[in-house]
């Protein structure tokens, strides 16, 4: 069963935390998941009930599918932010690549050759149409690919674009077009790339945008405009009807859907309230919602609810601001000093009790996670490889030692190496789930026992990641989460010239393995050769520590007895189409 498009799927993470019972894993989240399938409602019989006398599935009704944050309000693939407005993109768009449950890619409306991993030949499927009824061509693939290079562009996804020949020169205003599309007809579009990787296809972006909706709309105005914040359209299975920001989305299907009618009539997508969510489930009045922990063992208990649970790809972090990203140059600026010293580091992350901490917070449902990479991903290295960082005060109190770090006055905190006060700023974000807080403070508490005075600031979450991308003052330590996709490459995460490397971490080294596990000349097609490159790369980070990694997250989803045909696996969801209700 082909099964969903993973963006990037570290693109879903922005908010992984958000989402998953703290998430960001946000945050894609727990990630999007590895082990077997699981269906919602799994047992034949369940099945036989929810199907007509034909064994088809049941056509009509309407899903109410909650989401217990607001949206940013970002609906398109192109500039979307947090993973609450990817839910709502999954419902109603898709991309040209799929994934299966080996997290290979997949022919979806467009199939590709290759002889050299360098150029390209894509096909579209002939007769594909937007909600508007305009048919797809390539010619909305390279609008979105050019709209994404131009220098007014103000999302996240040049990474994306920028190996496609052309690109950096057509995004520094040398080149009117982008040299490496060459559209041979409507329906076929040959890319090259700069140079031959082994991730060029997973690699590139793969969602078009309609030319016909975006016509005469400046690239720096799209981001704010009706086809992105109330008025979208895309081509999935079901359409647009209605945005009520911040509150609700009403979408009906899409009759000429390019795999054939929806069985749902529509999907009522509702922000719910994370204090009300048990109920709201338990009446009926929402079918399916991911679940945060703090919730999911009393919904469990509910009759007319079954969770799902799968192993996800994501994983939570605490950050250190190390510098700045010049967003001119596409080059970090290693100008913030007070973290600088790994041993300070190193002692905030022995603070940490993870274990205590995930159990208190997470109630079973996460493990702690030792470097940059999910431990269920192919790439991840074994722990016993890795440097770690267990709760051990003691330790903690000895590294601050050796850092300069003393309690110079006798308060019971340590001042800085320079005798003056030392104050650590931990954000985190907040949607309104009183939980968010209480395990912030946690974190607090952690790092004051060993004599590091904490200050706490919450902040509302899209203010948040705003804050964390532009290098705010405000920002120096801060809770994230991000996931792991089809593709493992963390270049986007990690690399010096990206503006998702959060910590601003900036090593060359880095820079070269991340590199090297792409070349061709050097992994060719051998994954394991590819993998041990990763491996001396996490070692790498686990040991310059620029975040302390805290936790791998099971993904959780609450479905009704009465929905039928949705099915998980390690790319996620299938296609909503697929989904219907048993009356």
């Amino acid at each position: 069963m082909k099964k969903k498009s993973l963006l990037l799927m570290l693109t879903l993470l922005l908010v992984l935390s958000a989402f998953l019972a703290a998430c960001s894993s946000d945050d894609s989240s727990s990630e999007p998941a590895d082990t077997d399938t699981e269906t919602e409602e799994g047992t034949d019989s369940e099945n036989a009930e929810g199907e007509e006398a034909t064994g088809e599935p049941q056509q009509g009704g309407t899903l109410t599918y909650g989401i217990d944050s607001p949206p940013e309000g970002l609906f398109n693939w192109a500039f979307y932010g947090i993973v609450t407005d990817s839910y709502i993109l999954e419902l109603f768009d898709e991309s040209l690549i799929q994934y299966d449950e080996n997290l290979a890619p997949q022919p979806n409306i467009a199939s590709w050759e290759t002889e050299d991993n360098k150029t390209f030949t894509f096909t579209f499927e002939e007769g594909v149409m937007w909600h508007d009824g305009v048919e797809l061509t390539v010619h909305d693939w390279v609008f979105a690919l050019e709209t994404i290079a131009n220098p007014d562009y103000d999302g996240s996804r040049y990474a994306n674009v920028q190996t496609i020949e052309g690109a950096p020169a057509f995004r520094d205003g040398e080149a009117d077009s982008i040299s490496g599309l060459n559209v041979i007809d409507d329906y076929t579009l040959e890319i090259t790339f700069d140079e031959a990787r082994i991730n060029n296809l997973v690699n590139v972006w793969a969602y078009p945008m309609s030319r016909a909706q975006f016509e005469g709309i400046p690239v720096a105005e799209m981001s704010a405009s009706e086809q992105v914040r109330t008025k979208p359209v895309g081509l999935g299975p079901f359409k647009v009807d209605s945005i009520t920001p911040g509150e609700a989305v009403v979408m009906t299907k899409f009759e000429d859907y390019w795999k054939g009618e929806p069985n749902l009539d529509g999907i009522n997508v509702q922000v719910i309230d994370n204090t009300t969510t048990v109920g709201a489930l338990g009446n009926g009045d929402i079918d399916m919602m991911s679940l945060q922990p703090v919730n999911a063992a009393e919904v469990e208990e509910l009759d007319n609810v079954e969770v799902v649970t799968y192993p996800g790809l994501s994983y939570y972090y605490i950050g250190f601001k190390l510098g700045t990203f010049n967003a001119e140059t596409n080059e970090i600026v290693e100008d913030k000093d007070k973290y600088a010293d790994v041993n300070l580091r190193k002692a905030m992350a022995h603070a940490i009790d993870r274990e205590s901490w995930i159990d208190a917070f997470f109630f079973g449902y996460g493990s702690p996670v030792n470097g940059p990479v999910p431990s269920n991903h192919w790439i991840a290295a074994d722990p016993a490889d890795l440097p770690t960082y267990e709760y051990d005060p003691e330790k903690a109190k000895e590294l601050l030692a050796e850092a300069g770090y003393e309690d110079t006055n006798g308060d019971g905190f340590v001042e800085d190496p320079d005798g003056e006060e030392f104050v650590a700023k931990f954000s985190h974000y907040d949607t309104g789930n009183p939980t968010f807080e209480t395990r912030a403070q946690a974190i607090v508490q952690f790092w004051e026992a060993v004599g590091i005075k904490t200050e706490l600031e919450m902040s509302e979450v899209n203010l948040y990641y705003e804050d964390i991308e532009t290098d705010a003052d405000s920002i120096e330590t801060f809770f994230g989460g991000w996931g792991t996709g089809a593709d493992p490459d963390p270049t986007a995460l990690w690399g010096s010239d990206q503006i998702w490397n959060y910590p601003r971490y900036k090593n060359e080294e880095s820079d070269k393995l991340l590199a090297d596990a792409l070349n061709l000349d050097i992994v060719g097609e051998d994954q394991q050769a590819r993998k041990d490159i990763y491996v001396e790369w996490q070692k790498m980070i686990a040991e310059d520590l620029p975040m302390i990694f805290i936790a791998e997250l099971e993904e959780i989803t609450a479905l009704s007895n009465r929905v039928q045909g949705v099915e998980y696996d390690v790319s996620g969801q299938n296609s909503p189409h697929e989904w219907y209700i048993a009356e």
